[in-house]
């Protein structure tokens, strides 16, 4: 796995890849772009609202979920409707499965529009996800840096810039003792997708 660089510094840490794997060049660049253009014109682009601080807000970011249509999905209390897998995205999410060894059966996509475009410090704790999930994420177009920092600590915090058409897989016990956001940005910034495939389980 490539090194990743701590924040404010040109020292470098190894993060464990029992945590975290990395491939830069998962797609070939002209695929990348192919499925990028493609989702920016064709995926059923939404924005939501989210409760901060008692107050209802619009995410700074546009989502679409895509899934088995056979299955109900619920995250954070909220019921989603998924459309239905496009050609490509069963395609990628057959690729990743057989690379990664790991099964899933839903897909967020993110659409950060610019620099404004963000997702605050949290953490995929959704019981849905399971105890220890995993997350297959595929970032296509604007590279934006993906930060992580220990959640008991916040002084250890890094970054690793997400190239187009690169994979990061998060497993283990990352959920449960690292955050992880993408931050806005003051400098002029294309449009970014994140697909990030899941397993979602059924809970009673």
């Amino acid at each position: 796995m490539d090194q990743l660089s701590l924040f404010d510094s040109e020292e470098f840490f190894r993060f464990p890849e029992e945590l975290l794997e990395y491939t830069e060049h998962f797609l070939p660049d002209d695929e990348a772009s192919q499925l990028e253009e493609l989702l920016i014109r064709n995926a059923p682009w939404k924005q939501r609202t989210q409760k901060m601080y008692d107050k209802t807000v619009l995410t700074p970011r546009l989502t679409a979920w895509y899934g088995d249509e056979s299955r109900t999905y619920k995250m954070s209390g909220n019921d989603f409707n998924v459309n239905p897998w496009l050609p490509e995205l069963l395609s990628l999410k057959q690729k990743i499965e057989q690379t990664s060894g790991h099964k899933f059966n839903s897909l967020l996509l993110n659409l950060y529009r610019d620099g404004n475009d963000s997702v605050a410090w949290h953490r995929d704790k959704d019981s849905e996800l399971g105890k220890r999930p995993v997350i297959a994420s595929i970032s296509l177009g604007q590279v934006r840096n993906f930060d992580f920092r220990k959640a008991d600590d916040h002084r250890n915090k890094y970054s690793l810039p997400l190239q187009h058409g690169s994979l990061l897989i998060m497993k283990g016990d990352l959920q449960q003792n690292w955050e992880h956001r993408i931050a806005k940005s003051t400098h002029p910034m294309k449009p970014r997708i994140n697909l990030t495939f899941r397993l979602v389980h059924e809970v009673s």
